[in-house]
């Protein structure tokens, strides 16, 4: 059998890649970690010089090797996607494809067309003098849908999964002054077959691109638990100490919090342990009386400062994240957040803006984040993949509950279950898992990991299910497409009647909430039945809320001949396999302004009910549908209008 390409050999994950981690910032010491400010991180954002071949074959071969002739190379922004209007020359040959359960490709896993547009990206950069003698590290946060990398003519690593990030130690590849980067991106590769998910097909280095630098022996990791009793755990990782000298190092760790206070009077320590394979270990723990508890209604963190010392006690390496103390259980039929049976008003979010295309900026993020919790959405399902550091950060900032999806989709698979259930695969849907898991298992918003999303059910939905509840058992595990069966906590269903959530909630030999993960198709004049829903909901204790799919139309502002901005959706693009404006779901237009749905679903998911008792004496009823805040806050307002016109007030 000849050896197969990388981007067609489904048993080769990866190569030359870290072990997936929590996001690092190597911080230079307490201060700058508490002020989030490093000298250790540089941005390779910006332009990069790119040529894009309509094969693999026509790729220029030696573009990465020191005076390789670039004169056919034009620009090309990074972070962005190669199709999207404006971004690049596509030169007849490439463009944007929306499909909905549709391969892009011929069903042939692992194997990839020979017509597989590819993409050459480089560029050069100077390590400061500054991070002499640390280890050094390239991090690419998503590109689409694998790709090489090289440094200095070497190559260093490949990767797949899109939506997660894929980082290499290029130290022992550098040299003084200037260093050349390069990467060949190609659109389609074996994992196209895993990425099936309802979206614009685009490609490229969607995300952002870094390098970081950290000491010898360096904080590789952390895990942090905070749970509603008051009790941390931190948990960290050491690289780099030799076995003599491991226990002469320690791990310090302190808390602060809203207001910049420290909330141990001494930072907890302990030193580092023997090392294993994986490096060396670290462990504090201690009570915390009566923290303010994080919830979506009331967001309160707390600031972690971890910091790495020496024998002679000096620190050398820092760390820090938001930490928020909550807890998530399954008790009687609900879920429960704080103790609490909340109520999940959520809502299916694509990374997607109509201009960049998957190449979001924290403008938009914040602009998502006002939006929905202006509509009264207090969760956010990520469909269907992992999203940025970024976005976690800000959904523990403002208070939204999160879904967390493996980047795994295989609907347009017949059947659905052929790559679940062929023990060849099974590795991928574990790594892929595995780790999202370990890159967000710090941020408090997570309430539930995702298996995926209409990839049928097999042996690797198990394994995955298992390695989830043992690696974290803080938070629950959701998948939708084994229905009623055991690799799900909740009961999920996709688009159910209300007769049948309501016929589910109260079956008697299930004891699982029920929490719609996609109902109430927002397309056109939609959500007519919203209500219908709601009655149900409130009605039922195990029926705990749902996820409207979706929120916000997957629309790419292109420029009419006349120069007018209009959003084109399937088929505009010239594209022969395609399925038309179902691109185009969302509760909101794709430049955020609200369609009608909008004002549906922020009245049916108010968290304060009105309700006339006896209008003739003026009595109203006042509910407070929070669960971990009251209404002092809040300030009323009512108005008698007459013919649209104020009568009273």
């Amino acid at each position: 059998m000849s050896q197969r390409n990388d981007w067609e050999n489904h048993t080769l994950l990866h190569r030359g890649k870290e072990a997936a981690h929590a996001p690092l910032h190597a911080y230079a010491d307490e201060a700058g970690a508490r002020a989030g400010t490093t000298p250790y991180r540089q941005s390779l954002d910006g332009d990069w010089r790119f040529f894009l071949a309509p094969t693999v074959a026509d790729a220029p071969r030696d573009f990465h090797r020191d005076g390789a002739d670039l004169s056919a190379f034009t620009t090309i922004p990074v972070p962005s996607t190669w199709q999207m209007p404006g971004v690049t020359d596509l030169k007849g040959f490439d463009r944007p494809i929306y499909l909905n359960v549709r391969y892009p490709i011929p069903l042939d896993p692992p194997c990839v067309p020979t017509e597989n547009p590819t993409g050459c990206y480089r560029r050069d950069f100077t390590v400061p003098e500054l991070w002499r003698g640390r280890r050094i590290l390239v991090v690419f946060e998503g590109v689409d849908s694998a790709f090489h990398v090289w440094v200095n003519g070497r190559e260093v690593g490949f990767s797949k999964d899109s939506r997660l990030p894929a980082e290499f130690d290029i130290t022992d590849d550098l040299r003084p002054g200037s260093n050349s980067i390069a990467v060949r991106v190609y659109r389609w590769s074996d994992g196209t077959y895993l990425e099936d998910q309802d979206m614009w097909r685009l490609s490229g280095i969607q995300r952002s691109v870094h390098l970081y630098a950290k000491p010898q022996v360096r904080i590789a990791d952390y895990r942090v638990v905070a749970s509603a009793s008051g009790r941390l755990t931190v948990r960290a990782r050491v690289r780099g100490a030799d076995a003599d000298h491991a226990p002469e190092w320690r791990i310090s760790a302190q808390l602060v919090d809203a207001h910049g206070a420290a909330v141990f009077t001494q930072p907890l320590e302990a030193a580092v342990g023997i090392p294993n394979t994986m490096g060396e270990f670290a462990e504090v723990s201690a009570e915390v009386a009566s923290p303010r508890l994080w919830s979506a209604e009331a967001p309160n963190l707390y600031t972690l400062v971890l910091s790495l010392k020496d024998a002679s006690g000096a620190t050398v390496d820092c760390e820090s994240c938001q930490v928020g103390f909550r807890s998530v259980e399954l008790k009687d039929g609900q879920v429960l957040v704080n103790g609490a049976p909340i109520i999940f008003t959520g809502v299916n979010r694509h990374e997607f803006d109509h201009r960049l295309g998957k190449s979001i900026t924290e403008e938009q993020m914040l602009l998502d984040i006002r939006m929905l919790k202006q509509c009264n959405i207090n969760a956010v399902r990520m469909s269907h993949y992992p999203s940025l550091p970024r976005w976690y950060e800000l959904c523990d900032q403002h208070g939204l509950y999160v879904i967390d999806e493996t980047n795994i989709e295989t609907h347009g698979m017949i059947p659905w279950n052929r790559l679940a259930l062929d023990p060849e695969w099974a590795p991928a849907f574990l790594d892929r898992g595995m780790r999202m898991v370990e890159r967000d298992k710090n941020y408090a918003c997570i309430v539930m990991w995702s298996l995926g999303n209409e990839s049928g059910y097999g042996p690797a939905h198990d394994a995955m299910f298992a390695w989830m509840h043992a690696n974290d058992p803080t938070r629950l595990v959701h998948y939708e497409s084994c229905y009623l069966g055991p690799a799900t906590d909740v009961l999920c269903p996709m688009y159910a009647t209300v007769e049948r959530i309501t016929e589910l909630a109260n079956k008697r030999d299930e004891h699982r909430p029920v929490i719609l993960c996609e109902y109430e198709h927002a397309m056109g004049n939609s959500l007519g039945n919203f209500h219908e829903y709601w009655q149900a909901i409130l009605a039922h204790p195990r029926l705990q809320g749902g996820f409207i799919w979706d929120w916000a139309d997957q629309g790419i502002e292109v420029k009419a001949p006349d120069g007018r901005a209009y959003w084109a959706y399937g088929g505009d693009f010239g594209e022969k396999v395609h399925d038309a404006q179902f691109s185009c779901n969302g509760i909101v237009w794709p430049d955020r302004t609200p369609h009608p749905a909008y004002f549906e679903a922020k009245h049916l998911h108010q968290k304060i009910a009105v309700t006339a008792v006896d209008l003739a004496k003026g009595q109203v009823e006042v509910r407070n549908r929070n669960f971990f805040v009251d209404l002092s806050g809040i300030a009323a307002r009512w108005l008698l209008l007459e013919d649209g016109a104020e009568a009273a007030a």
